[in-house]
């Protein structure tokens, strides 16, 4: 009995079942797929309890403070050239790789993943509970970017030529005015949400995916609000500002730009796109 073969225009007719099974998984997800994968990652989210919650979100604190440490060694090492601000940038990503493939709990994620759900359902139960995740979250990384900070500002952890090339960072960082870091704060909150809808389509490029799009992020001086949170608490441990000044001049304007990129560039506008139907979807 021949093997029947499909030789329409247009087709492989010269795949069998596995090659055609393998070419499809190699085609990138469509936009409902991601949609999809991201509703259901954030519905998983919305199901966890508060203190789970509240151990990940301080480890992700905590863990984002090796950015400014990684930044730090790079800037020490390097002459001062112009390109040292775009090599020192690939320390910032540090952060994100522990807390990214180390499942741990980071607010910017957060504004895309459990917003999905929100679109979905639109209810006041579920809008109740994103309220929960957002609190706890973004209480817990802020409570583990201030334990860090303090405890480099304040112990001998680091040498001196390493605080000082953390402190010129820091610095840099917290240069621009209220209204600059709203600006900059919904640019990184984009890239950001962005880079978590692009982690599902990436399989196994997900390291290259947060290296390139968080380098983007600190060398284009955009404002995260976690980092931003460890850099203006190490100055206030230091008392080269109050805490004040970097509650009321960084971190909440970059708080709210961060909500606005994630939430109504990405989240909004990729459901839209999504539920619409007005995507394409590969053959």
């Amino acid at each position: 009995m021949s093997e029947t073969r499909d030789d329409r225009p247009g087709h492989a007719a010269d795949l069998d079942e596995d090659e055609r099974k393998n070419a499809e998984e190699e085609q990138s997800l469509d936009a409902k797929t991601t949609h999809e994968v991201i509703r259901l990652e954030g519905e998983r989210e919305l199901e966890r309890s508060n203190g789970a919650l509240a151990w990940s979100g301080l480890a992700a604190g905590l863990a984002m403070g090796f950015s400014l440490v990684a930044q730090g060694l790079l800037h020490h090492a390097l002459p001062d050239t112009p390109w040292r601000p775009l090599v020192a940038s690939l320390g910032y990503s540090v952060g994100f790789l522990i807390v990214i493939l180390g499942s741990q709990q980071l607010f910017t994620e957060n504004t895309l993943r459990v917003i999905v759900p929100l679109l979905s359902r639109r209810d006041g139960g579920t809008l109740g509970n994103v309220a929960r995740v957002w609190a706890i979250v973004l209480a817990a990384n802020l409570v583990g970017a201030l334990v860090f900070a303090w405890v480099a500002a304040r112990t001998e952890m680091f040498d001196a030529q390493m605080r000082h090339a953390m402190t010129e960072l820091a610095r840099k960082a917290m240069e621009p005015d209220f209204g600059l870091t709203l600006l900059r704060g919904i640019f990184a909150g984009w890239l950001i949400a962005l880079m978590v809808w692009m982690l599902p389509a990436a399989r196994t490029a997900h390291l290259w995916v947060i290296v390139i799009v968080t380098w983007v992020v600190s060398a284009a001086h955009l404002s995260h609000v976690i980092v931003g949170s460890v850099e203006a608490f190490y100055l206030s441990a230091l008392d080269e500002q109050s805490w004040g000044e970097s509650l009321g001049g960084h971190v909440l304007p970059a708080l709210i730009g961060n909500v606005l990129g994630g939430t109504g560039l990405v989240a909004a506008l990729n459901h839209a796109q999504a539920v619409t139907g007005a995507a394409h979807s590969p053959r």
